[in-house]
Order: structure tokens, then sequence, then C-alpha cells
């Protein structure tokens, strides 16, 4: 019977470890510069590899930006995820899940960098990364309130559609509407307006 290699998934876990070094550079280097300012020449230096090395795992730019995107959405979902109280009202819960959302959006250095790109050049991947996050956050919405709908907490209706309206209202109150007035609001504030324009029009009160 042939002997097993000595070190047996030796090579594996190194792979592992470089892919991991790779896609934390490149995770700095796009929130620092941007998807358009980002090369692979620049991420290699940051992770110290040689870019063949990247090209080991990721064919080329707009497949590591793709991964880059897709470990950012996993860490909004966990902080909508985190939000939700079974033991509180779907209004309360959906508050709350919002606006940790639109604050760790508003605080992430690529979520930051990607907008400031899509306005100042409107690079496509720039606004594609944007719509993965926004379509996660709907996705997950939508789920909340198809939960909502089977407890009886609010009327019937169009769950993609209905999470749709009540991301963009909560986007409203909570920055457009305060950088038009010049009047930012208190959160007991915001949750009363969410509740009077769309929430007590779906509640199953009403």
């Amino acid at each position: 019977m042939a002997e097993e290699p000595r070190y047996k998934g030796a090579i594996p876990f190194m792979s592992i470890d470089r892919r991991t070094e790779v896609v934390n550079a490149a995770a700095k280097s796009f929130a620092m510069f941007g998807y358009k300012a980002t090369t692979m020449d620049q991420v290699a230096k940051i992770a110290r590899v040689g870019k063949g090395t990247i090209y080991a795992f990721f064919d080329n730019k707009e497949q590591l930006f793709e991964e880059i995107m897709n470990n950012f959405i996993e860490e909004i979902l966990a902080v909508a995820e985190a939000a939700i109280d079974p033991d509180k009202p779907f209004a309360e819960n959906l508050h709350r899940c919002l606006l940790d959302v639109l604050t760790y959006r508003r605080e992430h250095e690529l979520s930051v960098r990607l907008s400031l790109e899509m306005k100042e050049f409107g690079t496509a991947a720039a606004g594609f990364g944007i719509r993965m996050t926004e379509e996660a956050l709907n996705g997950f919405v939508s789920g909340a309130v198809q939960d909502a709908i089977a407890k009886g907490e609010i009327k019937p209706c169009d769950p993609k559609l209905t999470a749709y309206v009540l991301i963009k209202l909560f986007i409203t109150l909570v920055s457009d509407w305060p950088a038009a007035s010049g009047q930012p609001m208190k959160e007991e504030e915001i949750m009363k307006l969410f509740e009077l324009y769309f929430l007590n029009g779906v509640s199953a009160q009403g």
C-alpha cells in the first residue's frame, strides 16, 4: 500500500490562504481607489503576491470585483438579520433593520467609494455593484413582508413591490429629505412618519 503524503492537505490550505490574501487586498484596493482605478498589478502589490497568483483564482478584474461584492452583500444581510427580533412587530423590526443597514452602508469605505465613482464617472461596474446590494436588500425585506403577511400583521400585497417602496421611502426620510431641507430628523420622528406615510396603509389593523 502506497504511503500517504506526509503533509497531506498542506498545498490546498496554502492556496486558500493565498486566495484570502488576494480577496482582502482587492477589497482594500476597491475601497480606496474604486473600481476604475484598481488594477490587478495594484492588488498584487497590496497582497504581496505575483500577479500570476491572482489569475490562479480569478480570470479578470470583473470576476474579482464580483467576489468582493458578494462578500459585502453577505455582511449587509448579516446586519439586516441581526436587527430582526421575532418578538417585536414588523414595523419596529423593519425600521431597525433599514436604519442599521443604511448606517452600515454609509460608513463602509467600499460603499462610499462606489457611490462617489458612480456620481463622478458613471462607471458601469460601480453601478452594477450598487444594484447588487440594492437587490439583495430588496430580497431580504421582501421576505420580511411575506412573513408579516403570513402572520396577519399587514394586508396581502405584492412583497417585492412593497419592499421596494418601503426602502425608497425610508431612504427619503433618513437621507434625501434632510439633505434637501437642511433639517435632520430624530429616529423617533422617522419612525412616526414611516408609519404615517406607508405602514398605516398596509397595516392589518387599518
